[in-house]
């Protein structure tokens, strides 16, 4: 079994996008731990403020079976894959890491943005504060305590139930 945390995002019709991918990912997988929801502004690109979570749970599946999975719930729910790189997105799904491996293919393992990305990194550091970065050798808590970057986030009280 590997311990997974993934990072979701929308920034069209976020609240039913962000209900939609927790529902599609507990149908996969069971019990999920879920951070609380933020809004951020959008980054790298001018559009609407993004809703943005982490989650964990743990998997047999391999990392490529993971990412396929992650492709196919973002399509049913509209994701435009011709659509710029840095722009708005009905749902993104990311595998933010798969046990400790670190890796390229199928996908970059830790991903880049959990120390990029303050919409990332702090749901990450709540929900798994003692959780050691497989390359930095800090806990998700110590690298939060850290950041720098002047990125604007707050939690959104958000309803489970709609």
């Amino acid at each position: 079994m590997a311990r997974i945390y993934i990072s979701i995002g929308s920034n069209i019709n976020r609240s039913y996008h962000i209900q939609a991918a927790v529902s599609a990912l507990t149908q996969h997988f069971g019990p999920l731990t879920l951070s609380s929801v933020y809004e951020s502004e959008a980054v790298g690109f001018a559009g609407s403020a993004f809703y943005n979570m982490v989650v964990a749970v743990n998997t047999t599946l391999s990392i490529a079976d993971c990412v396929g999975l992650f492709k196919q719930i973002e399509d049913s729910y509209g994701r435009d894959r011709t659509a710029a790189k840095f722009s708005g997105r009905s749902l993104d799904l990311d595998l933010l890491t798969y046990d400790d491996v670190v890796c390229q293919q199928p996908v970059e393992l830790p991903r880049a943005e959990i120390t990029e990305n303050a919409f990332v990194l702090l749901p990450l550091a709540e929900i798994a504060p003692d959780v050691i970065h497989p390359l930095t050798g800090l806990s998700y808590s110590e690298l939060w305590q850290q950041y720098s970057k002047q990125q604007k986030l707050w939690p959104v009280p958000f309803n489970w139930s709609k």
